[in-house]
């Protein structure tokens, strides 16, 4: 039975697994066991060289593979959180002492009858204050809404007359009425503004007797330059300068298209006109009605009365 071990089974290999580079001599035997194994054809396997990789340090005994650890990095020490602590307290007191005086202000000035007024109108380029449906009331709304209308036409024929005089100064016209037509609109809107819209606006938010006695007076007037526009004679104002019937009358015999012009413009003037008288008949009826007129009276008499003294 010992024959059938005489075989190196490994003689067909070309390589021997037996053959460990770092236990073989030059010559390709094997020191283990002290026995000899040889490869087949030793000159096919390139001699190995002798390479070993260099130990890893020791860990240290303490060392911890716990990775869900949680490592405390100071973010900051507690002196500066101390200081930012007293900068944010400081602040805090800072904003509230500033609310505390605007609302002081704003309780002086309520006090007082004054009321700060933001511009919001138009939306698009705010130039005044303008708030019907919040500070207007209810039941005078739709008065005030067309008393902002007259306004609003009152721009509509200003601009109008603007451009029909225009065309009559390239027509035959000279120059001067056309500077009077620029006159009448950069004065007449902020004028009408100033001095009949905001009174008014003011006294039906107030109800205060005198802003209803300065807006009669005012819008007075602006009903007669508005007749007066409609009409257009030739004295006082440059007769030409205002689109009235009696200038488009004189011009249909001369220039057809600027006499048209005069006429819409003529109409314009008229229509603001008459919404104009609807508008001071309304608020001249709730102001007696509602008791002003005797008040405004009342105050007329002492006002004299101090006058005197």
């Amino acid at each position: 039975m010992a024959g059938r071990y005489d075989r190196n089974p490994f003689d067909d290999e070309e390589v021997n697994p037996f053959a460990d580079p770092a236990v073989m001599g030059k010559s390709g035997q094997s020191n283990y066991g002290g026995g000899a194994f040889y490869t087949t054809n030793p000159g096919s396997v390139p001699p190995a060289t002798n390479s070993r990789l260099s130990p890893l340090p020791p860990e240290p005994v303490d060392f911890s593979y716990d990775r869900g650890a949680t490592i405390d990095i100071p973010l900051d020490t507690a002196k500066d959180l101390k200081k930012k602590e007293k900068e944010l307290q400081a602040k805090e007191a800072e904003l509230k002492k500033r609310e505390q005086e605007l609302k002081r202000r704003e309780d002086a000035a309520g006090r007082a009858g004054i009321v700060l007024e933001e511009k919001n109108w138009p939306p698009f380029f705010p130039i005044i204050h303008h708030d019907i449906g919040s500070e207007i009331p209810i039941h005078l709304q739709r008065l005030q809404y067309i008393a902002f209308t007259t306004l609003l036409g009152l721009v509509a024929c200003l601009l109008w007359n603007i451009v029909a005089v225009t065309t009559a100064w390239i027509k035959e016209e000279g120059v001067t009425i056309w500077l009077l037509s620029i006159i009448y609109f950069i004065s007449g809107v902020p004028g009408a503004y100033v001095l009949w819209y905001r009174p008014l606006y003011r006294a039906m938010r107030t109800e205060s007797a005198l802003k209803y006695g300065r807006f009669f007076l005012f819008y007075a007037l602006h009903i007669g330059f508005c007749v007066f526009s409609a009409v257009a004679p030739p004295i006082i104002f440059k007769g030409n300068s205002l689109t009235g019937i009696l200038p488009a009358i004189s011009f249909l015999s001369s220039n057809a298209l600027v006499g048209i012009f005069y006429f819409i413009g003529f109409g314009f003037f008229c229509l603001e006109s008459v919404i104009s008288c609807w508008v001071i008949q309304q608020v001249y009826m709730y102001f007696r009605g509602s008791g002003k007129a005797a008040e405004l009276k009342r105050d007329a008499a002492r006002g004299a009365m101090r006058a005197a003294l």
